[in-house]
């Protein structure tokens, strides 16, 4: 599977410098963590999941959670577990089909070796366990029960914990609560793929509900949260971990208070005007601004729950030509020594030491997603995505 794969050949070939790359289930860690990008979620007990993890491949999506926790009812879980089981050899006896990467979130740690047993060879189609609620305490037995299923059925699986815990969120536990976490997570490094933030359980501990209109970094009380996450567990000094941007509840907004967030400039140009109509009429203006500050502030990925997501997700994760260029030239060998050079866009300074670690990660989201040609931007991207 590659990002934008579901787009024709020659509309890629317009819309990128470097086409992004090939990979799949087995490719390294590393490479797949970068290229989670929109990772959307379904709750497991939906009669026709196998059919929707095919349409959603179709159109895009290269990582999906199959949900068996707060996305249904607790007196579903017993269903929902039998027609996740059921999901899996449906789609395993399909042959010629491009799946993305499968994830189940599960309630508790005996669930993952009782499910990996119950999918039989249909087990070779999961990538791993989504671990809510982590904590050193409480996700020491999720990691312990994912060692033992992966031994037991000779498939390589991840982990992907999820930060939500109201220990996390209070400041006089925080510090202590990260340093846990810091510990056992670097105890399974080699399998934990991401660190996801959930924010709407943040919100909750609080009473909170971000609108429409605000992203996570305008809620303060979260923004917080997610600095101390970045600050000890997203390092670039080769301690950290990817971490994934928070949930976008909107798809629709009948009413708005503000004003629009998204400049007419570059739709204009891009003669896009009825697509920022669209954008704006389905809140996805607010969306884009918090994807932004996602990236602005170390996260890669983010969590989706509706479809229409993932494409400003991915739109947005491309690496443009000018990021591009001042990556390469940073990290030119012969510029290991250090010093400071004019971009080739000659419109920045380009300081070797203190870029270099932005460099790097900006090659590895250049590798997964891809780099845009010279005279392309968010706004074709999205346009070539919706008009495929």
């Amino acid at each position: 599977m590659h990002h934008f794969g579901h787009i024709a050949l020659e509309v890629r070939k317009r819309l990128f410098y470097r086409e992004p790359c090939a990979f799949t289930p087995d490719s390294p860690g590393r490479l797949l963590s970068a290229a989670l990008g929109a990772t959307l979620y379904s709750p497991a007990i939906r009669p026709r999941l196998a059919d929707d993890v095919v349409k959603q491949a179709g159109r895009g999506v290269v990582s999906m959670v199959l949900c068996l926790e707060d996305s249904i009812s607790d007196a579903d879980v017993t269903d929902a577990e039998e027609n996740l089981v059921r999901q899996f050899a449906d789609l395993d006896a399909r042959t010629g089909v491009e799946l993305p990467l499968l994830f189940i979130r599960v309630r508790t740690p005996e669930q993952i070796p009782d499910l990996v047993r119950r999918l039989g060879p249909a087990v070779r189609l999961l990538s791993g366990f989504v671990l809510p609620k982590f904590t050193q305490e409480h996700g020491m037995p999720f990691l312990e029960a994912l060692t033992d299923a992966e031994a037991a059925s000779g498939r390589r699986l991840f982990a992907m914990p999820v930060l939500e815990s109201p220990e996390l969120l209070y400041r006089e536990s925080r510090v202590e609560v990260l340093e846990g976490i810091s510990r056992t997570v670097d105890k399974y490094r080699d399998r934990v793929l991401a660190l996801r933030l959930g924010v709407t359980d943040f919100c909750s501990s609080y009473g909170l509900r971000r609108g429409p209109d605000m992203t996570a970094y305008d809620i303060q009380v979260v923004a917080s949260v997610i600095s101390d996450v970045v600050n000890m567990l997203a390092r670039a000094d080769g301690t950290g971990f990817t971490v994934t941007g928070p949930v976008w509840e909107y798809f629709r907004v009948q009413e708005r208070m503000f004003k629009p967030q998204l400049r007419q400039s570059p739709f204009l140009e891009g003669q896009a005007v009825a697509l920022r109509e669209q954008l704006i009429k389905h809140s996805m203006d607010g969306l884009l601004r918090e994807i932004s500050l996602d990236q602005a502030n170390g996260l890669l990925g983010k969590t989706c729950i509706h479809p229409s997501h993932v494409l400003p997700v991915h739109a947005l994760s491309v690496v443009s030509h000018e990021e591009y260029s001042d990556a390469q030239d940073i990290l030119r060998p012969e510029r290991g020594g250090g010093g400071v050079m004019k971009s080739a866009y000659t419109n920045k300074m380009n300081e070797v030491k203190p870029h270099r670690a932005w460099a790097e990660r900006t090659l590895l989201r250049a590798e997964v997603f891809g780099v845009a040609n010279e005279d392309i931007g968010f706004v074709e991207l999205l346009a070539a995505g919706l008009t495929k």
